[in-house]
């Protein structure tokens, strides 16, 4: 290689740039392939999984690679496109070595795996050279950390052993929710449960807003019930009423019941209309305010870190009470008009009344149209009596618009007619 840095440690490289020759940027890596040995001689490095447009992972040899360093790689420019697909021998060392059980070579002591050290050889290879690791610990004391040589580390035991997931999950922290989703559809089965074991229950409900439907189910049904529930709660109240409308009958209802009465509330409500109607895709919990609030009262609900992008663009004025079904619907307040006003300006005397909210039975269509005529990426739905409902957003149209497996639809699209790795 033409370029040899130190020692690199994987976890860190986790998210790190790629970029062609030129500085274009090519895309993330996601994790280090290697080949283990029977021996104890330190595993060669064959490659790296790399995220490029779309969340497609690719693998790009480490012979296209010209430097590796703890804030960018770069590659020759001549990278296969085809998804990644591990080949039989190779590991993965953030999925699968990062929080393996193994022991110091020499006195047996046992130790849990949080990084690996990467290095270049005199042959212009790499290869896993250190092993850092987590020594002892207890419920009243730290747990010592020692890096190691490769040798004096022994056994490693990938395929049968229970790992957890906390180191790697330490590594993937800073990602979306969607990338994470993405992870978690590619993990193997057992790993993948682990994963799912460790993340706490708001991180796996924003994950699972994220899988496509059949993922979501197959998530859900191995969480223990009690979980599963706590896990729905969490959930935007959408969402939770799409994953539950998918489950057996009996099953959803004894999820609900588990659920606190005024988080399952709002799901009941949502599930009792149609998927495709206005009121099967919006959420019943935007921001509402009363006539009397301020410019700085609405400004600080739209602050809110867990509201939506689309949700965060406006506020709906209604009388009281403003928990759906509100009182009167009186029109909208939109975030670049409040941000222009005294902070002490009534909401009420900003509110736009046109256009006529949609109707809690308009159709996939007739909400597809309305958005776009008017340039909205939120809209409101009231009942007959002008009522307001929820509003409907942008994201959760384009959900059904490309239907309900689009995310595993972009995985599996047709790839290069060449093999798995270059």
């Amino acid at each position: 290689m033409t370029s040899r840095p130190g020692l690199v440690f994987a976890a860190r490289l986790a998210g790190t740039d790629v970029f062609d020759p030129v500085g274009d940027r090519v895309g993330k890596v996601r994790d280090v392939v290697v080949r283990m040995n029977t021996d104890r001689s330190p595993p060669r490095v064959v490659g790296f999984v790399v995220e490029v447009a779309l969340r497609r992972r690719i693998f790009v040899p480490v012979t296209r690679v010209t430097s590796i360093a703890s804030r960018q790689v770069i590659t020759t420019g001549l990278i296969n496109v085809r998804r990644f697909e591990r080949r039989p021998g190779e590991t993965l060392v953030l999925e699968d070595l990062l929080d393996q059980q193994v022991q110091i070579a020499g006195n047996g002591q046992p130790a849990v795996v949080f990084d690996v050290g990467l290095e270049p050889t005199r042959a212009r290879e790499w290869r896993v050279a250190k092993v850092a690791l987590h020594r002892g610990g207890g419920r009243f004391r730290k747990a010592d950390t020692q890096i190691l040589d490769w040798r004096q580390v022994s056994g490693w035991a990938v395929s049968q052993r229970e790992q957890g997931a906390a180191n790697l999950l330490n590594t993937l922290s800073t990602m979306r929710a969607a990338d994470l989703a993405e992870v978690l559809a590619n993990l193997p089965d057992k790993r993948r449960s682990e994963v799912i074991a460790a993340l706490d229950d708001e991180r796996l409900a924003d994950v699972l807003e994220e899988l496509d439907e059949p993922d979501q189910i197959t998530v859900i049904a191995r969480l223990e019930v009690e979980r599963a529930a706590d896990v729905l709660e969490a959930m935007g109240p959408d969402d939770a009423a799409d994953l539950l409308s998918d489950l057996p009958d009996a099953t959803a209802e004894k999820l609900l019941s588990l659920m606190e009465p005024e988080e399952a509330g709002p799901v009941r409500q949502l599930m009792d209309y149609d998927d495709e109607s206005a009121g099967g895709l919006m959420t019943n919990e935007p921001v509402i305010l009363p006539p009397n609030a301020t410019v700085a009262e609405a400004l600080a609900q739209l602050r809110n870190p867990d509201l939506t992008p689309a949700l965060a663009t406006m506020a709906f004025v209604s009388r009281f009470p403003v928990e759906t079904p509100t009182g009167r619907y009186l029109g909208v307040a939109h975030v670049q008009r409040l941000l222009r006003e005294p902070p002490s300006s009534l909401v009420s005397t900003l509110a736009d009344r046109h256009p006529e909210p949609l109707t809690v039975e308009a159709t996939l269509h007739e909400v597809t149209r309305y958005m776009a005529t008017y340039n909205l990426v939120a809209a409101p739905v009231v009942d007959d009596d002008g009522h307001l409902l929820g509003a409907v957003s942008v994201d959760d149209v384009l959900d059904h618009l490309l239907g309900q497996e689009w995310r595993r639809q972009d995985r599996d699209r047709v790839e290069a007619p060449d093999g798995p790795h270059a």
